[in-house]
């Protein structure tokens, strides 16, 4: 027994001698011109999780590194980063030292795909494949919190707008951001790969850009990735929040804004590497928020956090822990409302802003927390193992005014200007969801002649949801254009609200996927995914019976020559129905089947510094479910009871899109998109006619320019115009079909199309400091964004606001 543990002691101590005969190390220093040692420095070896910090000496090592060649690079806050090849040997140590000089005040380069030499963070939990946003076969676009930063963003709908076909759908009072592209209603909105509002209508959330390291826009169907298109693989595509994460570096931002009607807005953003090996790093934002709003009689109060923490205990591997922590009580604008009798033309009313007709007691109160942990373990260089696991609690209650118009009496023959005012509780909810994601990615993996960069993995997705409904309470009737009829405060004694009904549903979906990239010459590449999904729901203690799927995505890209490439895909959604959903012989219809293709171009233009994308797509949704009506003996429409096969969705359009550094200091931002949505061959909608809120045009353009020399060195300053087309206010139904209480065959009026301009002027000083004034809407242009006959929420008139900012 002692020989045979004496032997194998030998062993084991063989296997570490011949091991670390085969790692090496990197050594080196950091100073400044001067030869000042640099203490903190951020040291790395690219594209890999090798890396540590300088001691106060300037020192750096990185130990166990294997054999071969890689780019180092050095970085720290206020000074130029530097890189450098070395090769490493087997068994040995490399020397090498760097020299950092001070950054001239030049404003980080902002793209709309973020950083153009690498994936942006997080971007896999939505892609699940370890490729640039140029590389990947869909349509991705990534907003950089710089841009969002420069801009002055405040809100998610104000980052997304820099993503041509990319639009408002409604903003329900301006507590919530609901957001459309490709003629599909209110995409999917996460954070963190993680679907908050768990609304299938696409409602979204608020929450605070402070805590927002970029936004991630996938277009069009994301199933294979996703699931199925009812909610996240829905063909218009998603749009994921991703919150910051420690980068490794001391440092630290504090910033104060102030503007237009009472806003204060102090914000923080501090991280620091927490051991002298550098393995373990940790990051705390924050931000508080008051006034804003633009209407009299309504307020704003928030309150956001979010800590994080990443630790790399060996070369190989890295956890990273999150959370995020955001209170909002903010006042709910009922609006205004269109005076046209039978609601068939645009007649919206000018309500001034001192007007607001609804109580100071509308009021939404928000309380969202979200978790998350990753990890990661290389296996080999090309090969890794990742997973994650993400939590969401959204906790929302309102309580708001309903507007009525007033029939009959004699009252509204002219224009529509008596309403019954009544008060309700406004999708009160407790949204509980959770994510597990576990995969395996192989990057340039070599079989052959052939390169695969692949991945297979599987997901768990589950939602737990309870939502109270309460009665409502009548009030009073009001004359929109007289204000003395129009009181903003409660009557005393009313009677409280009752609970009349409560549901508590869950729904449970697995999926799982693999997906590989191809390249079959220097020129060409093949990519390939399938995902199989299942979903399975209950509710008020009823189960559906399980839904299966499996969702293919197909597609090609050549490359014409370096940096310009031509692709083509496939992909489709399934969409499940409920066994409730039968014919008129009480046989279920089963699923809906939605088909996407897509082409275009992903070009790069001097030394990747400009960016052109061109993308064509077509997306049809046949043989839907649709429910039948008939006309009673009263001449009322009603449900006839069964549903019938028919209709054909489709959507295609055109969008481009130009990003990137014309000059050196001059930054551009341009995209553009035509949508052409039609209901076609359809038994509810007039063949022919838009989804409603769907525009034909939008556009949007950005630039700004930093003065790098001379008197004004550390100026820059931007100026951008976003426009959104005229887009039908309701959908156009058939003769006898009854949908929204929108009257049957009456031709919807069209909501006008308005461009804002916004521009910002910055300076940087030498050291820490900078300020910025940001001025929103300068020609004070009126808009209106509208959820059908409610909610006709005005865009924010002309406002300016100051931000002082310092650096350490």
């Amino acid at each position: 027994m002692l020989k045979n543990s004496t032997l194998l002691f030998f062993l084991l101590l063989l296997t570490q001698v011949t091991w670390a005969q085969h790692r090496s190390a990197v050594r080196g220093t950091v100073a400044t011109e001067n030869g000042e040692p640099v203490a903190s420095a951020s040291v790395v070896l690219e594209n890999t999780n090798y890396g540590t910090i300088t001691d106060d000496n300037g020192y750096f090592e990185i130990r166990h590194v294997p054999s071969g060649t890689y780019q180092v690079r050095v970085m720290l806050m206020n000074y130029n980063s530097v890189s450098k090849s070395v090769t490493v040997g087997r068994g040995g140590s490399t020397q090498t030292s760097f020299t950092l000089t001070p950054k001239a005040n030049q404003i980080t380069q902002v793209e709309v795909f973020g950083d153009r030499e690498k994936q942006p963070e997080k971007l896999d939990a939505i892609t699940r494949l370890p490729l640039k946003p140029s590389d990947q076969i869909q349509s991705i676009s990534v907003i950089s919190d710089r841009l969002i930063e420069q801009q002055g963003a405040l809100t998610v709908i104000e980052g997304v707008r820099n993503v041509p076909g990319v639009y408002t759908y409604a903003t329900y009072g301006g507590v919530r951001e609901s957001i459309s592209s490709r003629g599909f209603r209110g995409i999917p909105t996460l954070k963190n790969g993680v679907r908050v509002m768990s609304d299938f209508r696409g409602a979204g959330f608020s929450t605070d850009m402070q805590g927002v390291e970029s936004i991630q826009v996938l277009k069009g169907a994301s199933s294979v990735t996703m699931g199925a298109a009812t909610d996240l693989g829905g063909p218009g595509g998603i749009v994921n929040v991703v919150t910051k994460t420690p980068k490794f570096e001391n440092s630290g931002v504090l910033s104060f804004r102030t503007g237009s009607w009472g806003l204060i807005r102090p914000t923080f953003d501090v991280q620091r590497v927490v051991d002298k090996s550098g393995k373990l790093a940790v990051r705390l934002n924050g931000a508080y928020e008051n006034g804003g709003k633009f209407r009299d009689h309504m307020d704003n109060e928030s309150f956001y956090i979010n800590p994080s923490v990443e630790w790399r205990p060996g070369a190989k591997s890295t956890l990273t822990l999150e959370m995020d922590y955001y209170k909002e009580n903010q006042g709910i604008d009922v609006g205004t409302v269109n005076l046209s009798v039978g609601n068939k033309e645009n007649k919206i009313y000018d309500l001034p802003s001192e007007r607001f007709l609804g109580f100071e007691s509308d009021k939404t109160d928000i309380n969202h927390s979200t978790y998350a942990a990753r990890y990661k373990y290389d296996i080999t260089k090309n090969l890794y193992l990742r997973a994650a696991a993400f939590y969401s609690n959204y906790n929302s209650d309102a309580i708001k005014s309903n507007l009525s118009a007033v029939r009959g009496g004699g009252l509204n023959t002219d224009q529509v200007i008596w309403y019954d005012r009544s008060i309700s509780h406004n999708s009160t909810r407790e949204d509980k969801n959770s994510v597990f994601q576990i995969d395996l990615v192989g990057k340039e993996l070599q079989t052959g002649p052939l390169k695969h960069t692949f991945q297979v993995g599987a997901d768990y997705r589950y939602m737990d949801l309870y939502q109270p409904i309460y009665n409502s309470i009548a009030i009073d009737r009001i004359n929109v254009l007289d204000p003395s009829t129009v009181s903003n405060t409660m009557p005393e004694g009313l009677p409280t609200f009752e609970l009349t009904r409560e549901t508590q549903s869950f729904d449970y979906r697995f999926g799982a996927t693999f997906q590989d990239v191809i390249q079959l010459t220097n020129w060409a590449r093949a990519y390939g995914g399938m995902r199989y999904s299942t979903n399975k729901t209950r509710a008020n203690g009823e189960s559906s019976v399980t839904s299966e799927f499996w969702n293919p995505l197909a597609g090609v890209m050549f490359t014409v020559k370096e940096g310009f490439n031509i692709f083509g895909s496939y992909t489709n959604s399934s969409n499940p129905r409920s066994a409730s959903v039968v014919d008129v012989n009480g046989e279920p219809l089963g699923s809906e089947r939605i088909d996407q293709l897509e082409a275009g171009i992903k070009s790069e233009w001097f030394n990747n510094r400009l960016r052109f994308n061109l993308t064509l797509y077509k997306i049809n949704n046949k043989d839907m479910n649709l429910e039948v009506f008939r006309v009673d003996d009263t001449g009322a429409v009603v449900s006839a009871g069964y549903y019938t096969k028919g209709g054909n969705d489709e959507r295609k359009g055109v969008e481009v899109e130009l990003t990137g550094r014309v000059l050196e200091n001059l930054e551009v931002i341009m995209g553009y998109a035509y949508i052409d949505a039609q209901y076609k061959e359809h038994t509810t909608f007039v063949p022919g006619s838009a989804p409603n809120n769907t525009p034909n045009h939008t556009f949007n353009a950005w630039a700004n320019y930093t003065v790098n020399t001379g008197v004004l060195h550390g100026l820059n300053i931007g100026v951008g115009a976003y426009y959104l087309g005229e887009r039908p206010y309701n959908d156009w139904t058939q003769v006898g079909v009854q949908y929204h209480a929108i009257d049957p065959n009456t031709a919807p009026w069209y909501n006008k199309a308005y461009t804002i301009v916004n521009a910002q002027v910055g300076y940087e000083f030498e050291k820490h400091w900078g300020v910025r004034a940001l001025f929103n809407n300068i020609f004070d242009k009126v808009g209106y964004d509208a959820y059908r006959i409610s909610f006709i929420d005005r865009i924010q008139p002309r406002n300016v606001s100051g931000v002082v900012t310092y650096r350490f």
